[in-house]
């Protein structure tokens, strides 16, 4: 009984969890200049939980003591390793080992609020010869997606799934976060009908995509290479819009489907301003929907560019 009751009166310490993503906060500082230095890296350190907590738990932080020359060592071994890694992933530059600046990876990963691993992979992995195909893969792969949760007996949905999407994947291991990524993104371009499971882990995913594909962006054109941002840019539109390039323009309007546009190709109707320019009753007697369902295509008739 005492043992349940210290559960329930004695709450568990709160840890900082700071030295696990302390590369992204590192860089994000450099950027802005509020980090100069090693000393700065140090010092910023000195007002954080971690600091706090390392005292009060050193075993938890790997700490063999709590005397400031355990602290002062500890904390620059920390600063030390996390600089270097954010020089070899290119995002930060390190001068006369002290100083520290930001470099332009460094700058679009602070920016589009991504990992610094993610940044180094779009560098190493994005070429002049990237297509759509590619920047699906690249993107999947970020780090911002390895908890996407894989649940009991998913892979079988998610094989499934991999002999329907248009991109095929060679040799997919359907437990691996990455790949359902993949299935999911070309999934939701392609409209496909999903679990409820599958779609709350679909707009986890949505929610980062178009940062990574606008962070490719810059990557891509900082390396001066059109054709692969042109591609990105067209794929952020494809993501927002939930259809791929190839498929028809009357799919972005609302309330219609494959039926739709099916009726419409046949009667000549094949773009948005095609269905701007029918007469009314011409256009109401082609789309048979509801008068609101009607509002809602007239509202965004009217918002479309021209």
């Amino acid at each position: 009984q005492d043992f349940f009751k210290k559960f329930l009166y004695e709450p568990l310490p709160v840890e900082s969890h700071l030295d696990h993503c302390m590369h992204d906060h590192f860089n994000a500082e450099i950027v802005t200049k509020t980090i100069e230095n090693k000393q700065d890296a140090v010092d910023y350190l000195t007002w954080t939980f971690l600091y706090r907590r390392m005292t009060q738990n050193p075993n938890y932080y790997n700490l063999q003591g709590v005397s400031h020359r355990h602290l002062s060592d500890h904390l620059s071994e920390l600063v030390e390793q996390t600089l270097s890694d954010l020089e070899q992933s290119k995002c930060i530059s390190i001068e006369d080992e002290m100083d520290v600046a930001p470099l332009n990876l460094g700058m679009i990963a602070a920016y589009y609020y991504i990992n610094y691993t993610t940044i180094e992979l779009f560098s190493m992995s994005l070429n002049a010869k990237t297509k759509v195909r590619g920047l699906l893969e690249i993107i999947s792969n970020a780090a911002e997606y390895e908890n996407i949760p894989i649940r009991h007996h998913e892979d079988n949905l998610l094989r499934q799934l991999s002999q329907k999407v248009p991109h095929k994947l060679t040799n997919p291991k359907f437990n691996d976060p990455h790949v359902k990524t993949n299935l999911l993104l070309q999934a939701h371009l392609s409209r496909m009908q999903l679990s409820a499971e599958l779609q709350s882990d679909t707009e986890e995913i949505l929610s980062k995509a178009i940062r990574l594909i606008q962070a490719c962006v810059d990557v891509l054109s900082s390396n001066g290479w059109l054709s692969p941002a042109l591609a990105a840019m067209e794929l952020a539109q494809m993501v927002t819009q939930a259809m791929w390039s190839k498929d028809s323009y009357l799919k972005q309007l609302p309330h219609f489907t494959s039926e739709h546009i099916k009726r419409c190709t046949d009667k000549g109707v094949e773009s948005v301003f095609d269905i701007m320019e029918m007469e009314d009753e011409e256009r109401t007697a082609l789309l048979q929907l509801p008068e609101a369902q009607i509002a809602d295509v007239a509202r965004f008739c009217n918002r479309y560019p021209n």
